[in-house]
């Protein structure tokens, strides 16, 4: 049975990388904080710093790398420090682990710093001499969720003109993830999106109708570089995998009893509140 440790095991996507690869694999979770985790093992170490990471490598057979330093943009590039340390730990114990990362659709052609942050650690992996296979995946219907509730707070409903999504359901991605621990390295494999491509003003439509909102929608202009990206659709996949569940079903399943909808993410932090 292979030994996978799961690094960003705690978060949305990980925990669902966990439960699938539980009962096919001896899981464990790569954690900084003191958790516990009814699924696997939890392993205390930190990409931030490397304490703990080499050990915790030790006799490990397959890396999901799933973290990523998304929370303060400001500072994308420890999203990719975060890759190198987990490869020269890999390398420093001795090991020649599977590296399986999850990666964003359009990272090589939207000048976003995020997006310039994961292509650097996909080139990382490529690069490490290690055994590597890199999914890349279009946004989650989670993110998508949150950035509607942020542009929806005040009294007029605020979407970026013409940008299209296609939003995947993390628990898709999350078997995707998990086939690709169990098989051997791939490289570079086809891209995973939704079943439809959006438009932004559309989704945001359908979230104003799931909390039976009445607020104008205001479709804005975006300019530079990035937007350019966006609009072309260089974050959309026109090839690869497809998911079947649609933001659609993701949202009426997200509403509680009461009307209301849970944040999918802590939005005070995201929003830098």
């Amino acid at each position: 049975m292979s030994r996978i440790l799961v690094a960003g095991g705690t978060g949305v996507l990980g925990r669902a990388i966990v439960q699938r690869l539980t009962g096919a694999a001896d899981v464990r979770v790569l954690s900084r904080r003191d958790v516990t985790l009814a699924a696997a093992e939890v392993v205390r170490a930190d990409l931030d710093t490397g304490d703990g990471l080499e050990p915790a490598l030790r006799g490990i057979d397959v890396v999901v790398h799933c973290a990523g330093y998304n929370r303060d943009l400001r500072h994308p590039e420890r999203d990719t420090d975060q890759t190198r340390r987990l490869i020269e730990a890999a390398r420093a114990a001795g090991a020649a682990p599977h590296l399986v990362y999850i990666s964003i659709v359009g990272t090589d052609r939207i000048p976003l710093g995020y997006y310039r942050a994961k292509h650097a650690g996909e080139r990382l992996i490529a690069a490490s001499g290690l055994p590597w296979t890199v999914l890349r995946a279009t946004q989650f219907h989670e993110l998508v969720l949150m950035l509607l509730m942020l542009a929806a707070r005040g009294p007029i409903a605020l979407v970026p003109r013409g940008v299209r999504v296609q939003p995947v359901e993390t628990r898709e991605v999350a078997s995707r993830m998990a086939e690709l621990a169990l098989a051997a390295p791939a490289g570079r494999v086809p891209d995973m999106a939704g079943p439809r491509v959006e438009r932004a003003e559309d989704l945001m439509r359908l979230y104003l109708t799931a909390r039976h909102r009445r607020v104008p929608i205001l479709p804005l202009p975006l300019p530079g570089k990035v937007a350019r990206g966006y609009l072309s659709g260089a974050h959309l996949a026109a090839d690869g995998v497809r998911g079947s569940r649609t933001f659609a079903e993701f949202l009426r399943a997200s509403i509680r009893p009461d009307g209301t909808i849970a944040p999918p993410y802590d939005l005070a932090a995201r929003s830098g509140r």
